[in-house]
């Protein structure tokens, strides 16, 4: 009886504590489901994935933020890693429905009897609930929201949507999160090239991937592999003879950082900043793919012709001596301990590294090169086949003479810059000059290639887009296209001869350079040679006025123009960007497009387009409905003809812009997106406004292909560009006073191309060796070796004459009619301002007698 009791007594007590327990657990399950978050946000999950820039062959340029991360989809992912995963980190993941019992009663055994924990009671649902919604605090409130997680999850998504949650969530180490991050970073590989022994290692970093790290830990990371290795052969995921090979193989890991195919830093600064000022900080974690529109052939051409005409320049005006000189000839020398310390302060730019001399001779000098922190292989020699460039820089426009032994330049001590050319190792300097590139199709605006500067992390000053430079003559096109529409033509002469005019007592002598005059010349011959007394000639025909209103028309802000006769000299001034541009309208017939750098951003899990770009395009068949209703485009005058130029000058004005107020437009290439992503489904075409008459367009490209290619008996400033060996290409050069700024702008088939070289200082000339400095001999070369290549594999563009345009055969002197026995060429004209005159034919002075003699009358 008192056994039947006490019986009973305990199983009221145990089924007492059944129910006690069961009321707890509710009690604690509402307790603690109070604001957990909603697990079915995992099925549209986006991960923290960095912000990836790429050309626009998908090529990528750069990335921006901390996790490195390429999302997979489940099928996506081998099985062998989601069997490795599984042995490794949860091995009942097919059984459990969120929390396991069983694991967690074994891995606490386990722990009790080898009194350390090597195995988890957390499932992979409860490291997936934990990463996405909770801390990673340790405490029992957490751990219970886990599991309450971990089971709503199980509820509502698959197994397999929770495993490539996981795969793709969880840490590996050195910033790669999610297992294709990880696969390229400790083996350079995709996931289904990934052997079994490579497999292992990556399932054993998720637990503790710093002291399992191969890279810093790799004995920790090998004795990790084979106990993964002996999970997955106990759990028969790998055969005994694959356990057999798996575990004999070394680690073979080393760091790989992203596959950046190639540089375009200035071009991924832009885009970044842009997203940036988008989305802030989100920028870089919610996995944006920005699709820019420079090519890899073209950028590489561009970066390429602009860093190696800045050394030639750099060459050519002299060694500006050691960057620094850590001991002298007296001192005692540094240890190499010293001299590693110093040298690992300094990086190399373009392959340009920095070097000590350790001692040096007639034929060579020793020695030791830090080559970006790399301190294998340090002691070099320079021979004077290396060095025998560095005759003295005295000044920018002196150098002194060649070395003619090593130990003249170079003496121990000295810390200077190198760089290895083949086999060899040269000396070298941190160029002081710069340069900027824009290139862009004319017929829709898109950027081809961009070059900011020399070296991006020497200076991340964008100098394409945010330099305002003085144009110099690079702005005579635009300024004799105003010409051309109130009735001058290229057959118009027009004085070749010197400029004086007084303002008060100041004189004005606007001169050309070379100081050469040649009297009444063309206005072919005068953009040709570029003759700027001519120019200011034009000039006065139409009014400075006139010029300025109309120089708008090719996108130059009102605010950078000179309002007085240095104008046509060049004064103004603009960036790269801003010169392109207008390059472009008398490129496509006489369009304004909008230059553009990114032409869509789409999210990098699923790919959804967020911003599709609509450029704005060249339309010649739209000219009249769509373009020219609101044209301001002026009828031909030809009385501009009949004004006296020489006495025009006093209605020139004084008025010089405001430095404070010019614009550089730096933005004008970023869009001007909403970040609702609206502007993806718009698709709606967008036609460029039609800026200047086709016909006038035609007649000045056709005019600019004369400076390359020159006429009967003159040669143009831009003969270099004929190396291109093609006829549809055409420029001007532009050098400022004192050569200060070099210009070469121009195009070729549809791509229009600026370069701007010197320095950043405003106040420092560019100088001169055997010859100064200027846009042909400086700029041109960059133009010339970058179009070389972005013109490869491009059709040749045949100009054909708009419905107004006629070619008259006209006397080569006077522009005229010929007589019989003129010298003649052909030239276009607008219809009605073609000549209807005849020139003057000279009568002979000289006589011949019956027996052929020949004497002169007077």
């Amino acid at each position: 009886m008192i056994l039947l009791n006490v019986i009973k007594f305990f199983l009221k007590f145990f089924i007492g504590c059944i129910f006690c327990g069961l009321a707890a657990g509710i009690a604690g399950y509402l307790y603690y489901s109070q604001d957990l978050p909603d697990v079915t946000t995992l099925k549209e999950v986006r991960f923290q994935t960095p912000l990836q820039i790429l050309s626009a062959d998908g090529d990528l340029i750069a990335i921006f933020g901390e996790r490195r991360r390429t999302p997979l989809k489940y099928e996506e992912i081998p099985p062998i890693i989601i069997n490795a995963v599984i042995a490794t980190e949860d091995s009942r993941f097919y059984d459990h429905y969120g929390i396991d019992p069983i694991g967690i009663a074994r891995a606490m055994y386990i722990g009790l009897l080898h009194k350390g924990f090597s195995q988890g009671g957390s499932t992979i649902t409860q490291q997936v609930a934990k990463n996405f919604f909770l801390t990673p605090e340790k405490s029992i409130s957490r751990k219970v929201k886990e599991m309450i997680l971990a089971i709503r999850m199980e509820k509502e998504l698959s197994k397999e949507e929770i495993m490539a949650l996981y795969l793709n969530m969880i840490n590996f180490g050195s910033r790669a999160y999610g297992i294709a991050s990880a696969s390229y970073t400790f083996f350079g590989k995709t996931t289904d090239q990934l052997t079994i022994d490579e497999v292992a290692l990556l399932a054993g970093l998720p637990n503790a991937p710093s002291a399992y790290n191969p890279i810093a830990h790799p004995n920790r990371a090998l004795i990790r592999r084979d106990w993964v290795l002996h999970r997955m052969l106990e759990q028969s995921y790998i055969t005994q003879t694959q356990y057999d090979e798996a575990i004999k193989k070394p680690l073979n890991v080393s760091y790989h950082s992203p596959q950046i195919e190639f540089s375009a830093p200035y071009v991924a600064e832009m885009a970044r900043q842009f997203m940036y000022d988008k989305f802030g900080e989100n920028a870089y974690t919610d996995g944006y793919k920005v699709y820019t529109t420079i090519s890899k052939k073209n950028q590489i051409a561009a970066t390429t012709a602009v860093q190696k005409n800045i050394i030639d320049y750099d060459i050519r005006h002299g060694y500006r001596g050691a960057e620094k000189v850590l001991w002298k000839n007296d001192d005692s020398p540094w240890d190499l301990e010293k001299i590693r310390n110093t040298l690992n302060n300094y990086m190399c730019y373009n392959g340009m590294c920095p070097a000590v001399v350790l001692k040096s001779s007639d034929q060579e000098a020793e020695a030791i090169v830090s080559e970006g922190g790399n301190l294998d292989d340090k002691n070099i020699v320079i021979t004077y086949a290396g060095m025998k460039w560095a005759r003295p820089y005295l000044s920018d426009s002196r150098q002194g003479a060649y070395p003619k032994k090593v130990s003249d330049t170079l003496k121990a001590g000295q810390l200077i810059w190198v760089k290895k050319v083949d086999e060899s190792w040269n000396l070298a300097q941190i160029p002081s000059v710069n340069a900027a590139l824009v290139s862009l199709d004319s017929d829709n605006g898109s950027i081809k290639a961009i070059v900011g500067g020399y070296d991006f992390n020497l200076s991340k000053f964008n100098r394409a887009t945010q330099a305002i430079r003085q144009l110099g003559s690079n702005i005579k096109p635009f300024i004799y296209t105003a010409t051309i529409e109130q009735g001058l033509t290229m057959a118009t002469l027009l004085n070749d001869a010197p400029i004086l005019r007084f303002a008060g007592t100041d004189a004005w002598r606007p001169k050309n350079s070379p100081p050469n005059y040649a009297g009444p010349l063309r206005l072919r011959i005068g953009l040709g040679m570029s003759k700027n007394v001519m120019m200011v000639r034009a000039l006065r025909t139409v009014g400075i006025d006139y010029v300025v209103d109309y120089l708008q028309r090719f996108g130059f802000p009102k605010e950078n123009l000179s309002h007085n006769e240095s104008l046509a000299l060049g004064a103004a001034s603009f960036t790269p960007l801003q010169v392109a541009r207008a390059y472009s309208v008398l490129s496509n017939g006489g369009f304004l497009i909008k230059p553009y750098l990114i032409d869509k951003i789409e999210y990098s899990n699923g790919g959804e387009v967020i911003y599709q770009h609509k450029p704005q395009v060249v339309c010649h068949s739209c000219i009249t409905e769509v373009n020219m209703s609101n044209s301001k485009i002026a009828g031909l005058n030809t009385s501009a003809l009949d004004k006296n130029i020489e006495d025009a000058s006093n209605n020139s004005g004084t008025e010089e812009p405001e430095q404070a107020n010019l614009k550089a437009d730096d933005n004008l290439i970023l869009p001007n997106m909403n970040v609702s992503g609206s502007s993806a489904n718009d698709t709606a075409s967008q036609y460029a406004p039609h800026t200047i008459s086709s016909d006038v367009a035609f007649i000045m490209k056709d005019a600019l292909k004369s400076t390359v290619f020159g006429g009967s008996g003159w040669q143009g400033t831009a003969w270099r560009v004929k190396a291109l060996g093609r006829p549809d290409v055409g420029g001007k050069t532009g050098t400022t006073n004192s050569s200060k700024d070099v210009w070469f702008s121009g195009f070729g088939a549809n791509i229009v191309t600026t370069v701007w070289m010197g320095f950043d200082d405003h106040r420092r000339e560019l100088g001169g060796t055997v010859r100064a400095e200027g846009g042909a001999v400086t700029a041109n070369p960059v133009w010339v070796d970058y179009m070389r290549e972005a013109l490869k594999g491009v059709p040749v563009e045949k100009d054909e004459p708009p419905e107004d345009i006629i070619s008259v055969t006209i006397d080569q002197a006077t522009g005229l009619l010929p007589q019989s026995g003129s010298q003649t060429v052909s030239e276009y004209f607008i219809k009605g301002t073609e000549p209807t005159k005849y020139t003057s034919q000279e009568v002979g002075t000289k006589v011949i007698d019956s027996q052929g003699n020949s004497s002169e009358l007077f």
